[in-house]
């Protein structure tokens, strides 16, 4: 046609390419990059298959007894050998890896939920209650999270048994605990984010259209802060994980019956000599549990963080 000028295929590859570009499949190609945290990923994968769906190929009960096979050694029978009971020690890890998974990730949102909240709030608070929310996420900094664990354990173990029965009430009192005293890294990032994102340009447009500071926050904040909120949940999870197995290891999680991988571990010490493998199965899933939640964390940094180029 007269007077047209035709397009340059350099400007319209340009154009399909911004078209097609998507935050999600970036994030994914920078995570693809990090090949500690995609095999982390899959190692993790492999492992909640196994506890998830385990229990329905080996059906093993958990509580059967054999004392012929007392102590013995990893074998086609028993494959991660047997406890000072004869008991399965593969199908009591696979049982108990349920709850030790299950208390990571419910703390974790505990933690998440919490902290996310705190953190907003001081945020976008300009007075006097922002600092005084910082100022209480610094006492609980200050606390010495062990023993206050115990304490508290000590405390409200034996009424929340009474309420919800000896494994719901020891999973809510554990959940709670730990997500209680892992809120405060979350909230002190996520006031930091706060922070730089509310004086940016798109918030000040959005403050200027008429938009209600909740808005601001739900739409135009929050969305913008979560990058550094999701790599500091999975670190979470790694650590609640750890604190469940410690509390067990110790004798003060959950019941002698319920064969979660730190209470495995508790009642393997007496047998180290004799019967290492005991100790070595449940240690070693823990072990790999949280390495690679703590690899997949720090692949998840590089694919949110738009400032690294990979």
């Amino acid at each position: 046609m007269a007077g047209s000028t035709p397009a340059s295929p350099t400007v319209d590859a340009g154009a399909a390419s911004a078209a097609r570009y998507s935050p999600g499949l970036e994030a994914w190609r920078r995570f693809r990059k990090h090949k500690l945290a995609v095999v982390s990923a899959g190692i993790l994968l492999v492992m909640i298959l196994a506890i998830l769906l385990g229990p329905f190929f080996w059906r093993v009960p958990i509580n059967e007894i054999d004392f012929s096979a007392r102590l013995a050694g990893p074998s086609w029978k028993h494959p991660f050998g047997t406890d000072d009971l004869g008991q399965d020690i593969l199908a009591r890890m696979l049982y108990g890896g349920r709850i030790s998974l299950a208390v990571g990730l419910a703390a974790m949102l505990v933690a998440i939920v919490v902290g996310t909240i705190i953190g907003a709030i001081a945020g976008m608070s300009r007075g006097w209650l922002g600092m005084a929310l910082m100022w209480l996420t610094d006492l609980f900094l200050s606390l010495p999270q062990l023993p206050l664990l115990l304490l508290v354990i000590y405390l409200f173990r034996d009424s929340l048994k009474a309420v919800f029965g000896p494994e719901g009430g020891v999973f809510i009192l554990i959940v709670l605990v730990i997500g209680g005293l892992r809120w405060m890294p979350v909230a002190r990032l996520v006031r930091a984010q706060f922070l730089s994102l509310r004086e940016k340009e798109f918030v000040e447009a959005a403050r200027a259209l008429g938009a209600s500071r909740r808005r601001q926050v739900v739409r135009h904040i929050l969305p913008n802060a979560l990058g550094p909120v999701i790599i500091a949940g999975t670190i979470d999870v790694a650590a609640a994980i750890l604190a469940e197995s410690t509390l067990s290891f110790l004798g003060l999680g959950f019941p002698p019956d319920i064969p979660t991988w730190g209470r495995l571990l508790f009642d393997s010490k007496d047998y180290l000599d004799i019967a290492a493998h005991w100790a070595l199965f449940p240690g070693m899933a823990i072990f790999l549990a949280v390495v690679t939640i703590n690899f997949i964390g720090d692949g998840l940094r590089d694919a949110l963080d738009a400032r690294r180029v990979l």
